[in-house]
Parts: C-alpha cells; sequence; structure tokens
C-alpha cells in the first residue's frame, strides 16, 4: 500500500519503513552516564550486571514502541486495503463474530458452535421466548431440552414459542432427553416402551413432529443395550427423530452401543451430552477424542461456567439470588465451602486475571476454552436472561485468542491436565 508513495521518500523501493513513518529508531540511544561508562570504570561483576540491566531497559522499551508502531503500520494497511474494496473494519469485525458451526460428530448434521439448553419451566415465558428469539437472530441452530426439566414444563414453553415464531422448521435443531418421564416403574428407564412412549409424549408437548436428536439422558443396567439401540433405531426409522445419542454415558458404553448396532445393522449414537469445564477435563479431553476418530462420535458439552462458579460470584460467599442459595442446590453450597472449592475459585481469580488482559470477561474465555476441545461439536449455553446470553455469545470473539500459548498458560494456572494414554505410555 506504502508502494504508491514511491520516489518521493522513505526506505528500499520506495516504502516507508518504521523508522520514516513514527521516528523510531531499532538502536535506542544510551546516555553518556550509563552502563558502558560503569562497566569500563569498574571490572566488579555487580557493577557489570548494574550497566547491563540499565542498557537493556531502553532497548526493551524501544522494542514496545517498534511492535505497537508495526501494528499501526499494519492497521493503516488494513484500512487503505478494505477502503479499495468498500469495506470498513467493522464489516470485518461482524463477520469475526458471525456464528461458527460444526458437524455434529462425523454426522452431516450441522450444528451452530454454542446452543440455548432450557430447562426451567419457571422461567417467565416471555423471557424464555426473548431468550430464544436473540439467540436464534445471532445464528444459534440448536436448542435442547428433556422430558424431566420442570416435569415436561419446559418443552411445553418451548413448543409454543417455536409455533409463534413461525420458523421454518429446516433451520432449526432441537433435542431432547429421554429417562426420567414420570413416577410410574415404566415412566423412566430405558425400556424399548419408555423410549418410544417418551418420545412420543415429548413431541406432543413439544408440538413437533420430530426431535433432531433424542437422546438417551443416562445408561440403563436394567434394560440390554441391545433394547435400547434397537429402540432408538426404531424411533428413527418412524420419523420420530433424524438422530440418537447418549447423555453421561462411558465411553466404554458408547463403545458397546456401536459395537451392537454393527452387529444387528441398527443405527448408532452420533453424539455424547457431557458435563465440561476448567475443572472437569477428563472424558471430554481423553476419551471422546478417542471415540470421536474411532467411530465418529461427538461432544456436546454443557456447564461451562460450572453452575456460575468460574464466573467469580461466590468468590466471596455465597450471594442470596444466586443458585447455590436456592432449594435443593445444598451440593453446590456445600461445595463452595469446601477446601476444594476455595482452592478452586483461588485459581479462577488468576484466569479473571488473564480474562482481563485478553479483553474479556471470565464467563467468555471459559467458553472459548471448551470451544477449542477437539470433537467438541457444540457448548451448551444456561442463562436467565439476554444480558448474560449476549455476553456468552461473545465467546466467538475470544477463540481466535486460544493460541497454543494461551492455553498452556491456562493448563499451568489450573495444574490439572489430563494425560491421554499414549503420554501416559511414554
Amino acid at each position: 500500500m506504502f508502494a504508491g508513495r514511491g520516489a518521493s521518500g522513505g526506505g528500499k523501493g520506495g516504502k516507508f519503513s518504521v523508522e520514516d513513518l513514527y521516528g523510531i529508531s531499532k538502536k535506542p540511544k544510551v546516555s553518556s552516564g550509563g552502563g558502558s561508562q560503569v562497566t569500563a570504570s569498574s571490572g566488579t561483576k555487580g557493577q557489570r550486571s548494574r550497566a547491563q540491566g540499565q542498557k537493556n531497559e531502553p532497548e526493551a522499551l524501544a522494542n514496545q514502541i517498534l511492535v505497537a508502531a508495526h501494528r499501526l503500520v499494519e492497521r493503516r494497511r488494513l484500512e487503505l486495503y478494505l477502503r479499495e474494496c468498500g469495506l470498513t473494519l467493522s464489516d470485518c469485525q461482524s463477520e469475526r463474530e458471525a456464528m461458527l458451526y460444526r458437524n455434529l460428530g462425523k454426522s452431516g448434521l450441522r450444528v451452530s458452535c454454542l446452543g440455548l439448553v432450557y430447562k426451567c419451566g419457571c422461567l417467565c415465558p416471555q423471557m424464555a421466548e426473548n431468550l430464544m428469539t436473540v439467540a436464534y437472530e445471532n445464528g444459534v441452530n440448536l436448542f435442547d431440552t428433556a422430558e424431566v426439566y420442570a416435569s415436561g414444563r419446559a418443552e411445553i414453553t418451548l413448543g409454543n414459542i417455536i409455533k409463534k415464531k413461525g420458523w421454518r422448521r429446516s433451520s432449526f435443531v432441537v433435542t431432547t432427553k429421554i429417562y426420567w418421564g414420570g413416577q410410574a416403574e415404566t415412566e423412566r428407564g430405558l425400556s424399548r416402551k419408555h423410549i418410544i412412549e417418551g418420545l412420543r409424549g415429548s413431541l406432543s408437548r413439544l408440538q413437533l413432529d420430530y426431535v433432531d436428536i433424542v437422546f438417551a439422558n443416562r445408561n440403563d443396567v436394567n434394560s440390554p443395550m441391545e433394547e435400547v439401540v434397537r429402540a432408538m433405531t426404531f424411533v428413527i426409522n418412524q420419523g420420530m427423530a433424524m438422530y440418537w445419542g447418549t447423555s453421561r454415558w462411558s465411553a466404554m458404553e458408547i463403545m458397546e452401543a456401536y459395537s451392537v448396532a454393527r452387529q444387528f445393522n441398527l443405527i448408532p449414537p452420533v453424539c455424547e451430552q457431557a458435563e465440561y469445564h476448567y475443572f472437569q477435563r477428563d472424558k471430554v479431553e481423553v476419551q471422546l477424542p478417542e471415540l470421536y476418530h474411532k467411530i465418529g462420535v461427538g461432544a456436546m458439552t454443557w456447564s461451562p461456567l460450572a453452575c456460575g462458579l468460574i464466573t467469580g460470584k461466590y468468590s466471596d460467599g455465597v450471594p442470596e439470588c444466586s443458585r447455590a442459595a436456592m432449594k435443593g442446590y445444598q451440593w453446590l453450597k456445600e461445595r463452595v465451602y469446601s477446601e476444594e472449592g476455595r482452592r478452586q475459585l483461588a485459581k479462577i481469580k488468576e484466569l479473571h486475571l488473564l480474562a482481563d488482559r485478553l479483553g474479556c470477561t471470565a464467563a467468555q474465555l471459559a467458553i472459548a476454552w471448551c470451544l477449542r476441545s477437539e470433537g467438541v461439536s457444540s457448548v451448551l449455553l444456561g442463562v436467565s436472561n439476554t444480558d448474560q446470553l449476549l455476553e456468552n455469545l461473545g465467546a466467538l470473539r475470544v477463540l481466535s485468542q486460544m493460541t497454543p500459548q494461551t492455553v498452556s498458560e491456562m493448563d499451568a494456572l489450573l495444574g490439572n491436565k489430563p494425560h491421554s494414554k499414549k503420554e501416559s505410555r511414554a
């Protein structure tokens, strides 16, 4: 860009150098009273060290200025180029913040890398609609729920919103989970009876003809694996679901389901829903990548903020309006006050400093950290207001900053990086 100013001056071939543009010399001057004279006047080791330190200070400062100058030059070049293309930096910024889409495992289904989970039937219907609208308008195409959430009311609310909005059914993905459907013995588990009847009940509440993915919401030791896989294959063949997946299954159980499917020419699972955050890493980082490469099972992760622990809201105790103070969340309150919880909060404070340095929030850093993991198709977000949702969606801006150096620094702060079998053998 600057070559066009050619013959009028500056640099080789008519290009302006950083020195020409900003008047910065790569070789900083050292004052006459600096370290070199001290070294000359005294041969002691201490004086030589002090002199070297005094010499390095202006060099370091000049290097920092030089780096900043280079960035300004590159930005100016970019602005000139974009102007020729009829674009602005804002256009590029909005493109960088655009939603990313990934294949669900090795299936052909494309899902947004951030999804919205709706589980609270007591959330104001208007707020729930606002959340879904904002998510959909920002490119989120994945909406997750379950038959157990709020005893089915979550599915009812989700279905009402979808019907009201009138979105094309082909433009979004709905998932639900089957296991706990009611109080009767036959209304829970993964028997053929409950998988089929439970999914029919979910479809009725959702007011949909089919869900895109039906998840087995934990393994059922009382149901043979062949029965589970055959029932999932049946609901897919009947058009009640497009795919099926697992939730909170072990790698061994997923592999067994895959083996049964291959043995009897049935349909295997395509995805596992797993908890994943700073303090829950082994399954998603060690076990699931191996399954992804072997049988194509992807990962859809949940709780990226560890029930709010990572946001720092519990750093000074349990606020009255927080989840840990609610009925039924005594386990979370105990976790916050435990010795392990205090250690985790100390690490979170250090990670907050890193987030400040990267120019993002702690929540955005944590979500981007989850997205950088191999095999993760989508991270499910649980939010209660649009401000939280928009903040979490901002994690897409941070994803480009998840360089190997940044990830290594975070691993060093956390001190809990899991090792694969290959690394352990080495």
